[in-house]
């Protein structure tokens, strides 16, 4: 399996760690804004080939497969021009920043049978996974998620501190891991509600953020965001069964009284960008549908289209 990575930034690297444990799967070319940082890091992975240019790589006969870890505001447009080329593709999260966007991705993967997977990582995370196993044989039920999801951005950088050249947002990117992580745990949604806090001058977006959830099982999900919060940072899902409370930190999970749970053995891997990019490469060499594909997780824009023209209309 041959695959061409677009962004070589932070997350980028976090997948080329995940695909460098799978076998099989060899990135031949890797594309980044700029060209000599994008060589410095395809030197470091012992990749072949860099450029500025995502047409250059998919015009190679040898790619057979594109992730792409660019900024949100290209996903949609990206994931399309992969597609056109006939190249197998895996969007980061999130797959748009409009419900107009994300639809038009979805209607184009229909067209051509390609695999359009979308990087929703809660769906691996071997501590999520423990859960939604014990929920699927009917062994624990969601009543309650409550869910906090804090980092620190007063200024525009990425996950490793360095300036960012796009802006992150709160609804169309974070709230998006939970939207769907809801409706994977506990049903499909029915009712969602969302206020904003006050706007960066500077950023330009909300930086303050609370979503309310509920599925038709009736389990109802709370989820606060923020852009403002000076540690701890990342995301911590609660989640209060009938028969249980845990709590799931990333790739780790801990009981209600923070009592470790051993996970190692629910996938081949604790890394979940790891097992997700496995996900990838197992669907397009069986020819089937990946978890997370861009028609499952769509119900979870949906969501987010609505939410958005309610914060809109508030």
């Amino acid at each position: 399996m041959k695959i061409a990575l677009a962004g070589a930034g932070a997350f980028g690297e976090k997948h080329l760690d995940g695909l460098r444990n799978i076998a099989g799967a060899e990135v031949v070319s890797l594309v980044g804004r700029q060209i000599e940082p994008t060589r410095a890091v395809a030197e470091k992975y012992g990749i072949a080939h860099a450029t500025t240019d995502l047409a250059e790589s998919l015009a190679r006969d040898d790619v057979d497969a594109v992730i792409l870890c660019t900024p949100t505001q290209m996903h949609a447009r990206q994931a399309i021009q992969c597609m056109d080329a006939g190249k197998h593709v895996q969007v980061e999260i999130p797959l748009a920043d409009s419900l107009a966007d994300a639809e038009a991705v979805l209607a184009r993967q229909r067209e051509t049978g390609l695999v359009c997977m979308v990087g929703h990582t809660r769906r691996f995370n071997p501590s999520h996974q423990w859960l939604h196993k014990r929920i699927a044989a009917g062994e624990i039920a969601v009543q309650q998620m409550d869910v906090q999801t804090y980092f620190f951005r007063r200024r525009n950088i990425n996950a490793k501190g360095e300036p960012r050249s796009w802006t992150d947002h709160l609804l169309w990117h974070h709230a998006a891991h939970t939207v769907d992580l809801f409706a994977y745990q506990a049903g499909p949604i029915v009712k969602a509600n969302a206020i904003e806090g006050p706007t960066h001058p500077e950023l330009g977006i909300a930086m303050d953020m609370s979503i309310q959830l509920k599925a038709e099982s009736g389990a109802i999900c709370t989820l606060s965001l923020s852009f403002n919060n000076d540690g701890p940072l990342g995301t911590f899902f609660r989640y209060i069964c009938d028969n249980g409370t845990w709590i799931a930190r990333y790739d780790d999970l801990v009981t209600g009284r923070e009592e470790p749970v051993d996970v190692s053995t629910v996938d081949v891997s604790m890394n979940g960008i790891e097992l997700q990019d496995r996900e990838f490469v197992a669907a397009i060499r069986e020819e089937r549908e990946p978890n997370s594909s861009v028609a499952q997780v769509m119900p979870c824009y949906r969501v987010l289209g609505a939410l958005e023209q309610q914060l809109a209309g508030a």
